[in-house]
């Protein structure tokens, strides 16, 4: 463990009580040992707290409360209380699903400096716990170049960045709220090379999938349809493919208003998929 750098792995939460415990487990279940786990409660209501106490006694892990103020800024604050060369995310109501997902990240970074953020796939589960879907992203750079201004070629729980990257970058944007992630993946590829290992990494819970009263994305997604195509404009000049990104970004517009459409989700993921290939 001594000569493995120091990962922080940080969990952002806001109401997650009843799911938070399967994301530390499996954070903790991970054969990479030189890890702490930072935990920002970010204005949580409900009994997150008790749920994470009885971990506490761990020296590894971290909880730290704040008036809720938004995923960025708890993020932020989050990576600047970390001291781990790498940092990796897991939100709170997803859980890992490789026990070597870091140590398989940390190994592939130590070896290749130009690379500044790595990732993997993804399994999307139900809230009952139901796989409905799985899918991998383009793994070389070069290829998720070509696709990155048109679709997040990154699952926010599968990656692992450099700390200094990070840094360099300015973290988190607040202004794109609901993208800050993606906002994240184009500025770190700036200055840095992309690699998506093509192992399944994170599970991925859908709140929607299973609740058709959940609307939350959708009205995030009609809401925002503004704040999309200004993330698009920002990178045009720095990846390919603007008017095709400009294209999905109506699309994923108009297919919020579907009926049924939670039903639909895994027939558009296949799609958009098949779309994405035929561009490179």
């Amino acid at each position: 463990m001594n000569n493995q750098p120091l990962i922080s792995v940080i969990v952002i939460t806001y109401n997650r009580a009843y799911y938070i415990v399967k994301a530390i487990k499996s954070i903790l279940n991970q054969n990479y040992q030189n890890i702490e786990i930072i935990i920002v409660d970010d204005g949580s209501t409900d009994e997150t707290k008790d749920f994470v106490q009885p971990y506490l006694s761990d020296k590894k892990i971290y909880y730290t409360y704040q008036e809720n103020q938004g995923v960025s800024v708890a993020r932020n604050n989050g990576i600047k209380s970390s001291n781990g060369k790498y940092i990796a995310i897991l939100d709170s109501d997803d859980f890992w699903y490789d026990k070597e997902k870091l140590q398989k990240q940390a190994d592939f970074l130590e070896k290749n400096s130009k690379y500044g953020l790595v990732g993997g796939g993804i399994i999307k589960i139900s809230r009952k716990g139901k796989e409905f879907v799985r899918y991998l992203f383009p793994e070389k750079d070069e290829n998720i170049r070509k696709l990155i201004l048109v679709n997040n070629l990154f699952a926010h729980s599968t990656v692992l960045f450099r700390r200094d990257v990070f840094e360099k970058v300015g973290g988190y944007g607040e202004h794109f709220a609901f993208l800050e992630d993606w906002d994240l993946w184009l500025k770190i590829g700036r200055i840095s090379k992309f690699y998506n290992f093509q192992k399944f990494f994170s599970y991925y819970l859908d709140h929607e999938y299973d609740n058709p009263s959940y609307t939350i994305r959708n009205r995030r997604t009609r809401r925002q349809i503004k704040l999309n195509i200004e993330l698009r404009k920002k990178y045009r000049n720095d990846y390919p493919y603007y008017k095709k990104a400009i294209l999905f970004c109506w699309a994923d517009y108009f297919f919020s208003f579907l009926p049924f459409r939670q039903k639909l989700r895994p027939a558009l993921f296949k799609l958009k998929k098949y779309l994405l290939i035929s561009i490179y």
